[in-house]
């Protein structure tokens, strides 16, 4: 039986080999073409005459197949034909491709191209256009590009243009290309559920500047209004606002709301209220959700950890509308572990962790922003103190903490370490790490949660000690207070807030014998009355679980099943329901695709994927 690495290399030879002969034969019939060998067609394209072999155009293209394989046609019969409604020097560019699949794509020739493409049927010079186009859309040609692939009938590049439009559509709106809009353009992009970057408030507003800038009709009007999603839209204070707004697109002018529009929305945001107190239905904008719920949904992050293949910067997504576990995007910095991990607006945030090289591991201060709306990642200042194992918690929109791990830094003295600061904060505003006053013991692989304007911190190791002390940090004061112990000491924990109670999960101490154990319970802590209590009992605990809590469930996924002889990686998604009490699993659907470990989870709204 021949082995793996024999099939693989025997697979990549067979592939060499049929690349090297295509390109053979390919050379060979560029050779006939050029020098007028077995040539039975020349094509006319203002004035310019092409010859080639009708064989070779057929095989190539739906169009020169049909007329060359249908007798009926006049052209079959034709040593020459004439080509209308495109350049020749497309047409030179189609020819030269089909001969040598070489092709020559930039910004002066790429529309032209495509449009003989299109006419022609040459399906690979047209998707070589599409791809071009789609890694070329920016603020200054996406309007262009959307026209563009309407006019050629491209519905993929004109949804990644519309996207991108929608994506960045407070900056969009700012330009004159927003007022070219046709308003066919304007109702695709209302009722396409793309993510958007501003609140559906500031959309409604933009509608109207759009609407008082074209002077559309009232029946047109109510047609964009109507695809406003209202339900969005806080009702009670918008109305009193709107009268004060400014909704001139011109920087520097003042334009009203007119009377009509006022009435017209006075009236759609009254039927949409009372509709919402029949339904009962809440309309305000979840904690630390979008801007906009266009097109987002709420969704489970694995991110990073161990799988089969070793370690791994791979962001996986559960989609709960389509059930399945997809790949969303990946860390960039060399693959690495033990980071800070946070959400804060909507966006991802790593920070710090540590990578191996020759098996020596080293800790770093890097910091990555991910945007799930742009589907981007920028870079942030690195934190101060290189740092892995600790906690990253975001607190209110604008701040993130680190909180202690283990540090890298010329004097890693106690003394010297107390000196600093084992605490950071992050501000977005100015980019800018700040040391914080420091929690009394020093600790890694504990567990941070954040309610209203406070830190909570508990367990973790300090000095070879597993540590159940749990403390607070008043974000307002910049003062720590030490709270009730957890039941036991804990480390590699996550806690995880909900209704005013803190809930440890999962991590190990160590019994008697100095052994590890796991932590067989959830515990639930009191803020009001500073007391632990039993939640619930984990029916499988693993070791070093991804967990994070969805609305009101909490999450487990993954994590070994460790015993001394042997560590078992899982693939399991467990979930506790805090409402019901009731622990579920439902296998095949949210378990992740590989077995996983030492990942971390985290719960965020992405733009909902396609089927």
């Amino acid at each position: 039986m021949m082995s793996s690495s024999s099939s693989s290399s025997t697979a990549a030879t067979t592939q060499t080999q049929t690349n090297a002969e295509e390109e053979n034969l390919l050379r060979g019939l560029n050779k006939l073409r050029t020098e007028d060998k077995l040539t039975d067609v020349t094509l006319l394209v203002e004035d310019h005459r092409f010859k080639a072999h009708r064989v070779v155009l057929a095989a190539s293209s739906d169009y020169f197949c049909a007329m060359f394989a249908d007798s009926a046609m006049i052209e079959s019969r034709k040593d020459e034909i004439t080509l209308y409604g495109i350049t020749a020097r497309a047409m030179s560019a189609i020819i030269d491709y089909i001969y040598t699949s070489m092709l020559d794509l930039n910004v002066d020739n790429i529309e032209e191209i495509l449009a003989a493409a299109t006419h022609v049927q040459v399906k690979e010079v047209i998707e070589r256009c599409t791809f071009f186009l789609e890694h070329k859309i920016c603020m200054d040609n996406c309007l262009a590009i959307a026209g563009m692939a309407d006019i050629y009938g491209q519905m993929a590049l004109t949804e990644r243009a519309y996207r991108f439009m929608c994506a960045h559509f407070k900056e969009f709106a700012a330009t004159t290309d927003f007022r070219d809009l046709k308003v066919e353009q304007l109702r695709f992009i209302l009722s396409s559920n793309y993510p958007i970057d501003v609140t559906e408030q500031e959309l409604m507003r933009l509608v109207c500047s759009y609407g008082m800038e074209q002077q559309l009709e009232e029946s047109v009007l109510q047609e964009l209004f109507h695809l406003i999603q209202w339900p969005h839209i806080s009702y009670n204070t918008w109305l009193d606002e709107l009268q004060q707004m400014n909704f001139a697109l011109e920087e520097g002018k003042q334009l009203p709301l007119p009377a009509d529009y006022y009435q017209l929305i006075n009236g759609l945001l009254k039927r949409q209220q009372m509709r919402q107190k029949m339904r009962r239905e809440q309309t305000e904008k979840p904690l630390q959700g979008p801007l906009n719920m266009r097109g987002m949904e709420l969704s489970l992050l694995k991110i990073g950890g161990f799988e089969w293949k070793g370690l791994t910067n791979e962001i996986m997504c559960f989609s709960p509308s389509k059930m399945k576990w997809y790949e969303l995007t990946s860390i960039p910095h060399i693959d690495q572990c033990n980071f800070g991990t946070a959400v804060l607006n909507n966006e991802l945030f790593i920070v710090g962790g540590a990578y191996d090289v020759c098996l020596k591991e080293y800790i770093h201060p890097f910091g990555f922003r991910y945007c799930p709306l742009r589907d981007s990642w920028v870079t942030i200042a690195p934190i101060q103190l290189d740092r892995c194992r600790f906690s990253l918690n975001a607190v209110g929109n604008k701040h993130l903490y680190a909180v202690g791990g283990i540090v890298e830094h010329d004097d890693n003295s106690e003394e010297a370490l107390r000196r600093i600061s084992n605490v950071e904060r992050y501000d977005i505003d100015t980019n800018v790490w700040t040391y914080m006053p420091s929690l009394q013991e020093n600790r890694s692989q504990h567990a941070g949660v954040v309610i209203g304007d406070k830190l909570y911190i508990s367990g973790g190791i300090y000095m070879a000690t597993i540590l159940s002390s749990t403390w607070c940090f008043d974000t307002k004061t910049e003062l720590w207070q030490e709270l009730a112990p957890m039941p036991t000491p804990c480390c590699d924990h996550v806690l995880v807030a909900i209704d005013n109670r803190i809930y440890a999960c999962g991590g190990w101490h160590e019994n008697l014998t100095e052994s590890r154990c796991l932590v067989q319970h959830i515990y639930a802590y009191d803020v009001k009355a500073n007391t632990w209590s039993v939640e619930t009992k984990i029916p499988a605990p693993k070791f070093y679980s991804g967990v994070t809590v969805m609305r009101r469930t909490i999450f487990f996924v993954g994590g070994l099943d460790s015993t001394e002889s042997i560590d078992r990686a899982s693939s399991e998604t467990m979930a506790y329901d805090l409402d019901s009490k009731n622990w579920w699993h439902r296998k095949d659907s949210w378990d992740t695709p590989n077995d996983v470990w030492e990942s971390t989870c985290a719960a965020i709204y992405v733009p909902t994927v396609d089927s």
